[in-house]
Formats: structure tokens, C-alpha cells, sequence
């Protein structure tokens, strides 16, 4: 094995078992505590396809030192030395290890495979005649269709080991639990994005998107391996817990040996590009994941608030006669969505003229009272010579051409269509101009964007998509960039109404087809669900998997999709999707309708305090959405992300955290009168939301229900702000001041955050228009401080009340003490409950204040 070293890390020649192909390995280390093996071949027939616009800015390498080599095999080290590489040379391997701790091993059974690209040329003078593989063409049938690649199989794999974990996370998007299973003896994870209406549950196909990120836990450490690949790719885990004789024990004493986890990847195309993050904290492998694919999109607040879906609402009366009626029964919501049906025949960027033949002044009946609408825009577009957006997109060369070069026709919701080829940075920078307020007709500043059909969905292709040898810019088929399709996009949508606003106002885009990356351009959802009580259970560790994955502005249709929900399903769901990222409530046309208020006073009273719930909260929610942006932690994470040593949360699915704070445990089951929960950690304090009743951790407790119950424990220890009210929209939060609770730890302390800024604009990053507090309570003292003191963002917002939990006593009369001056305030303690409630308090958020109990 030949081997070179630069400052950016170090090249090695390999020899590929099979075929002996000669291979080009490149190895290096980040500054951030993770190592990059990217395999290519050495002599290229021409370049294979390399996943481009995922990866974040330039990546910073740290030279590796020889710390010493033999004649099989090399060490190589980094940084402070901690880290360690073993490599192997025949056969070859990979050993990573940290102060003596080996992490993972790559190429540990020696099945790299990596078949190289062919000459077609080459091969029909090669080929006899009758040969199926005849002018260089290797084909592939599924049912009626025909798959031709130009150079032949093309396929990369590399198997790894991960050494002392026995539990795995990630590679979404499937329907399936949130702990991967071993697929040893079943089908493999599947990423291959496709259009699945009314998936099936408990299935490892594919979905709408795909994320290449497998995150493994033990006790001890978190890592992570992200596998950058956007052909069809197939994942394989095989957990190892066997026991086996020990030399050292008594014969017939069996000892179990280290736990090991074996992850097998293999795509269709493309090339090897492989990083393993080595954590060591969940914290830090987000962070690692961040700093390669970009960090979630500080989304606007209004998006944070409830949104009104259906395929399709009828015309501009029914749009406005649904948003009065959450004004008439007083629940709040922000956005209103209209399906494909508002088009002129499917035609995207126009209107029903007679649907709705003023839809600029719907925009504006909707912005006077501070709410959004929302258009759906498809990728295909409607074969109408008559169409302007049609003629420029052919003039352009913007569609995706066959494989004989010709632009390729599918059928979708309008009949024949042809494809933006969103690949081409040029076809994005049409497509952006199409949103522009001088070309998109009716459109308003308030008017926003869902993508659907991205995968793309192409009604007669195989698998509902598009074929493989389908060709985009460049020259590259379809299968090299199939998961990218719907991120590119979503890419250019974003763009698109960046540029509208002049570059200052920050776009929602809701996408259904994603990849690694798409967190930074906005919200996703988990598409076509069914309304059963299975398809509320399976999206909890549907969007907790997402969220472990970057992708954490997402969420599931309330109510599902098609079919009916029942009136209880219907409250269960707006319960569940009150404390999920992203809260829609969407249905198909075929549906009865299911406003809120069309079932009865019971069902129209739970959901209302609910989402009423879900508003006063949203403080909280940003603040969230701001770590998320900053510093990669996922708003919505498992319980094991809080407490990752604690094994009894490890494979937990249908309670988790948002944020530090919060423990929700949504009801998912019918009729039920009494729900289990489980309270880690054997340090930890838990209160119930709703009694204010305080629980030790490291127990399952038992708690009655009924159909209003929401059940939320705040964790002692921490501090949660909370809006008095909610008024009718996220413009109203703020008229109303701000609650603190805090909740004690068995220490008597807490801490908590908030993040303030004007909610919409980009301001924030642009001119420092932001504001970061933090409220610390130790020692009887609530101290109010700022926490980045870069922030120049003023807020009127006020403190009017705060509230501690799990005081046992209150020995003086509280004071509040701002700048030299001490006052008493107004309390109410209520021994019983260990709850000091402290009222009127009207204190600055921008201004330091402390309050002593």
C-alpha cells in the first residue's frame, strides 16, 4: 500500500479485492472530533458523482502525525493525541480509537466494495454478439421499465463496527421504531426517497426523504457515522451480544463479551465518502453533524404557531369562512394552506379565476389580522404550450432530459409534465425569479411555500418516480442524485423568497422530500398519513429520529391524512401535535371536514386548551429553535439525549424531552384512564405541570387520565417561560407578559433561558437584534442576567409573575432588588403544594434584575 502525507491529511493507494482495481483512500481529521475516509477510483474512465451543496463551507483539517509504522500496518495521530488511527494495510482496515478505547473499525470483514466505472467503448469491442451488456449497456427491467446504465454496475459498500454499542439512531426516513432493529434476518434500512401514500408502519422502506446518519450510544460515549451518498442506498445493522467460552475462566463458565454493533453500507453509485463522528456527548455529535451540513434554519415565529390544512379548500369564501371560525370559538392558529385545487389546472404560480380571483386581497383579509397563507408548488410542470412558465422552462433547457437527451415526460396531478432539473444552479435561479412579486400574480409578502411531490413523484415511473438513466445537468443520471432531488428544491424555493424580500426576511418553505442539509432551508413533515391511533403512535419516533438528525423543524399531520379520525383520535392528535416542532392539522379531500369546531363542545374545549396551550409555551419554543440553530440541539430529543446514561431510557419512544426542561408523554392509546410514564434519573425532581405535584426520578409512575389531561413534567432544575395569554395569532404573544416557572432541583437550584428577537427578520444575525437571558436560582436568589452580551435587541417584554416549585418554606417576605433599590413584592405560598407564587411583578426582561426568596 502507497502512502502520502499533507497538512490536510494522508492518501493511500488500495488494491480492491475482486476486481483488483486500484483505489485512491483519503483520510483526514476535523478540528471538530471527527475523521473523513473518502474512496474514489484511481483511474477514472470519468469522474464519478460527488454529492455537492451539502457540505457547509470549507472543512478545516488537522495535519496527522506518524506515531509509529511496521511493515503491515501505520498509526496515525491528531491534534492534543488523544485520538488514534490503525491502518491496516493487507487486508486492509481502519481502527479508531480514543485513549486506548477503540470506537469503531472500518472494513473489519474485508467487503469493501467498489465497482468501477466501465468504458463503453471498451466494452462492445469486448462484447460478443447477442451479448445482453452489447455496446456497453448494462440493463436492469422492473416490470415494464428498463434501466440502462451507460458504464455499467456501479455500486460502493464498506461495512464498519461499532465497539461496545448496542444501540443505534437515525438514517430517516422510515415508519418504523426510534432504536434501529437488527436486519440481520429481515430487510435493510432503505434510503430511497419515493412517494409512499398511507405508508406502512413498522417497515424499513423507504420514504419521502433520506438522512445517511446512523448515531450509535453506550453509557459512556456517543458517535456517529454519516455516509454522504444521494444514490439509492441500503443499510444493514446487526447487533452482537453472544457469549462465548473465556481461556481465562473455568471450563463450561460462559462471559459475555463486548457488546458490538455491525453497520453495513452499500449505494448504487457514486463514491465513498464516509465521517465518523466521535462525540464523545450526544451535544457534541450534533454539533459535529452541524458544523458539516449547516445548523436548523431560526425559523419565523408565526411558523411555530398552529397551522389550517386541506386538500383543498374550496374558494376565497371558504378560506375566510374557516379563519373566522377560529376567531368565533377562540383558538389560536397563524397560517391557512391552500392545496393544488387554488391553481388554473394544476398550473403552480397561477389561480382559479374563478376559485379565487382575488387572491392578493385574501392575502391582505388575512394579513390584517396578522396571519399567513401558504401555496402548494409542485416540481413538475404542465406540458401547456400556452403556458409562459412552461415555454421558458423548455427555451431554458430547465427539465430533466431522458436517456435519449430529450426532455422527459411524466405524469402527475395536471397529466403529461415535464421536471425542473433543480440540479442546475442556472434552472434554481429561474425557478427563484418565479416567486418574485412582479412575476407571481396575487402574490403578497405574506404568501409562503410547500413543496410536495420532491421525491419527485412521477405517477407512471417505476416506483412512482423518476428512472434511474434519466439525465441531469452535467450529464449525471438520476441515480446519482436521486435523495437530492427535493433538497435542491427546496433549495431554490428558499432562495427564491430570500430574494423577494431583498434578502432580510427569513422564508418558511415546507418540504416533503429531503436530504442532510435541508434543515437550513425550513420545515419538513412526515407526509401521507393514515388517521388511526397506530399512525399517532408511529409519529413520535418518526420525528424524534428526524430530530436526532438534524432535520428538527418537523412534524406529523394532525388528524392524519385520509380516512376520519374519531372525535377522541382527533383531540389525541392536537394534544400530540401541540408539543411536536412543527403543528399542522392537514386532510385529504376525500375526508369529511374536521374544524375543531365541528364535533361537539367537549372535542372544540380540549383542542382549544391545547393549542392555547401550545401558544403560551411558545417562548420556550424559540428559545429552543435558537439553541437549534446555534448549537445543533434538537427542540424534540429522546430521553436518553437528557440522561444518556441511564440505560432504562435507551429504547423509550413514546415519551421524550423537549428541550432540557420538559417531559411530555403524549396519550396514544384509546379509552384510556390512566397512562404509565417513566421519570428518570435517581437525582432528578419531576413536577406535574397540571397539579404542581413534585415525583422522584428513577421510577414509572401511573397517572389517571381523562381527555382533556396533557401530561407534561417540568425537570427540577430548570426554568421555563410562559406568555399570561395567547390572544388569536403569534402577533398578539406580544401584548402579554411573561411567567417564569422554576422548578427546584434537590439542590434548590434551576436555571433556564429565553431568546428575543423581532421574530421575523434577519436582523438577528445581521445587526446583532437579539436578546439572551438567563434566570439562575441558587441560594434563595433568582437572578435575572444577560447571557450574550453581543445582543442589542430591546424588548418591552415583562416578567409579571414567577413560580417556584418544590420550596419547603418561606422563612422572610421576597424582595426584588434592581440596581440599588429593594422592594418587596406581592406572594402567595401555598405550604401544601411547596408552590411560592409571586405576582405583579412587571419587571424588564432587559434589565438586570434579582429576586430573593
Amino acid at each position: 500500500m502507497k502512502s502520502y502525507f499533507t497538512d490536510g491529511g494522508a492518501s493511500l493507494e488500495l488494491c480492491e479485492r475482486d476486481s483488483q482495481d486500484r483505489l485512491s483512500l483519503q483520510i483526514r481529521a476535523t478540528q471538530n472530533g471527527t475523521i473523513r475516509v473518502s474512496i474514489d477510483e484511481l483511474q477514472l474512465v470519468k469522474p464519478r458523482y460527488q454529492v455537492s451543496d451539502v457540505l457547509v463551507g470549507e472543512l478545516r483539517y488537522e495535519p496527522l502525525r506518524v506515531e509509529w509504522k511496521k511493515e503491515d500496518c501505520v498509526c496515525l495521530t491528531w491534534g492534543l493525541g488523544q485520538y488514534q488511527l490503525l491502518a491496516f494495510f493487507s487486508p486492509f482496515k481502519l481502527e479508531i480509537s480514543c485513549a486506548g478505547e477503540e470506537i469503531v473499525t472500518l472494513n473489519p470483514g474485508n467487503k469493501l466494495c467498489f465497482e468501477t466505472l466501465q468504458d463503453p467503448a471498451r466494452s462492445s469491442s469486448n462484447s460478443s454478439e447477442g451479448d445482453e451488456n452489447c455496446c456497453g449497456l448494462w440493463k436492469e427491467t422492473f416490470r415494464q421499465f428498463e434501466d440502462i446504465k451507460a458504464n455499467g454496475p456501479s455500486s460502493v459498500g464498506l461495512d464498519l463496527s461499532l465497539h461496545g454499542f448496542n444501540h443505534t439512531y437515525g438514517v430517516p426516513e422510515h415508519a418504523d421504531t426510534l432504536l434501529l432493529k437488527d436486519t440481520s434476518v429481515s430487510e435493510a434500512y432503505r434510503l430511497y426517497n419515493l412517494d409512499v401514500f398511507g405508508y406502512e408502519i413498522n417497515s424499513r422502506l423507504g420514504l419521502y426523504g433520506s438522512v445517511p446518519l446512523l448515531l450509535a450510544h453506550k453509557p459512556e460515549r456517543t458517535a456517529g457515522v454519516f455516509w454522504l451518498n444521494s444514490s439509492e442506498t441500503l443499510v444493514d445493522v446487526k447487533y452482537n451480544t453472544e457469549q462465548n467460552e473465556d481461556e481465562d475462566e473455568p471450563p463450561g463458565k460462559k462471559s459475555r463479551i463486548s457488546p458490538r454493533t455491525d453497520v453495513r453500507w452499500i449505494s448504487e453509485s457514486g463514491t465513498i465518502d464516509c465521517f465518523i463522528l466521535l462525540g464523545p456527548t450526544p451535544a457534541q455529535v450534533f454539533s459535529q453533524y452541524a458544523q458539516l451540513t449547516g445548523y436548523q434554519a431560526l425559523p419565523p415565529l408565526f411558523s411555530l404557531g398552529n397551522h389550517q390544512c386541506r386538500w383543498n379548500y374550496e374558494d376565497e369564501a371558504d378560506v375566510k369562512a374557516v379563519d373566522a371560525g377560529f376567531d368565533l370559538h377562540g383558538i389560536p392558529y397563524d397560517v391557512i394552506w391552500l392545496d393544488i385545487e387554488h391553481t388554473d389546472g394544476k398550473r403552480y404560480f397561477t389561480w382559479d379565476s374563478k376559485r379565487f380571483p382575488n387572491p392578493a386581497e385574501l392575502q391582505h383579509h388575512l394579513m390584517k389580522k396578522k396571519r399567513k397563507l401558504v401555496v402548494i408548488s409542485d416540481p413538475h410542470i404542465k406540458m401547456d404550450p400556452d403556458w409562459s412558465i412552461y415555454c421558458e422552462a423548455k427555451k431554458g433547457g430547465h427539465f430533466v432530459k431522458n436517456r435519449e437527451g430529450f426532455d422527459f415526460e411524466g405524469t402527475c396531478w395536471p397529466g403529461e409534465s415535464c421536471y425542473l432539473d433543480f440540479s442546475s444552479s442556472k434552472t434554481r435561479l429561474w425557478y427563484a425569479r418565479q416567486f418574485s412579486l412582479s412575476k407571481y400574480e396575487g402574490s403578497t409578502e405574506s404568501l409562503f411555500v410547500w413543496n410536495d411531490m420532491n421525491e419527485p413523484s412521477v405517477f407512471n415511473g417505476p416506483e412512482q418516480t423518476m428512472p434511474k438513466d434519466a439525465l441531469h445537468h452535467g450529464g449525471w443520471e438520476h441515480r446519482e442524485l436521486h435523495n437530492l432531488y427535493g433538497f435542491y428544491q427546496h433549495m431554490a424555493t428558499f432562495e427564491g423568497l430570500l430574494t423577494r424580500s431583498g434578502g432580510t426576511e427569513r422564508p418558511f418553505i415546507l418540504t416533503r422530500s429531503f436530504f442532510a442539509g435541508s434543515q437550513r432551508l425550513g420545515a419538513i413533515w412526515t407526509g401521507d398519513n393514515v388517521a388511526t391511533w397506530e399512525y399517532l403512535k408511529i409519529s413520535i419516533p418518526m420525528l424524534l429520529s428526524l430530530s436526532l438528525t438534524g432535520i428538527q423543524f418537523c412534524g406529523a399531520d394532525v388528524g392524519g391524512f385520509v380516512q376520519d379520525p374519531d372525535p377522541e383520535l382527533l383531540v389525541r392528535w392536537y394534544q400530540a401535535g401541540a408539543l411536536q416542532p412543527f403543528f399542522r392539522a392537514h386532510s385529504a379531500k376525500m375526508t369529511k371536514r374536521r374544524e375543531p369546531w365541528l364535533f361537539g363542545e367537549e372535542v372544540t374545549s380540549a383542542i382549544r386548551s391545547a393549542v392555547q396551550d401550545r401558544y403560551c409555551l411558545l417562548p420556550y419554543w424559540y428559545t429552543l429553535f435558537h439553541q437549534a440553530h446555534t448549537a445543533a440541539l434538537p427542540p424534540i430529543r429522546p430521553l436518553w439525549v437528557e440522561f444518556p446514561k441511564d440505560t432504562s431510557t435507551f429504547a423509550v419512544e413514546n415519551q421524550y424531552m423537549i428541550g432540557g426542561a420538559l417531559l411530555v408523554c403524549p396519550v396514544t392509546d384509546p379509552g384510556v384512564t390512566e397512562v404509565k410514564v417513566l421519570l428518570p434519573g435517581s437525582n432528578e425532581l419531576w413536577y406535574d405541570t397540571n397539579t404542581s405535584e413534585v415525583h422522584k426520578g428513577a421510577r414509572s409512575l401511573d397517572v389517571p387520565v381523562t381527555l382533556t389531561t396533557v401530561l407534561v413534567f417540568q425537570r427540577g432544575g430548570t426554568v421555563v417561560p410562559r406568555r399570561t395569554a395567547c390572544g388569536s395569532c403569534t402577533a398578539d404573544l406580544q401584548h402579554y407578559t411573561i411567567t417564569l416557572t422554576v422548578a427546584l432541583d434537590i439542590k434548590g437550584k434551576a436555571d433556564g433561558f429565553l431568546y428575543l428577537d423581532d421574530g421575523h427578520s434577519f436582523n438577528y444575525r445581521d445587526q446583532m437584534q437579539f436578546c439572551l437571558r438567563r434566570f439562575s436560582m441558587q441560594a434563595g436568589r433568582l437572578v435575572n442576567s444577560c447571557a450574550n452580551d453581543k445582543g442589542l435587541f430591546v424588548s418591552d417584554d415583562k416578567v409579571e409573575t414567577v413560580v417556584i416549585l418544590g420550596l419547603k418554606s418561606v422563612k422572610r417576605k421576597p424582595k426584588l432588588k434592581s440596581g440599588a433599590k429593594r422592594t418587596s413584592v406581592m406572594f402567595e405560598f401555598d405550604k401544601k403544594r411547596g408552590v411560592l407564587t409571586l405576582s405583579g411583578l412587571e419587571l424588564e426582561i432587559c434589565k438586570d434584575w434579582e429576586i430573593i426568596i
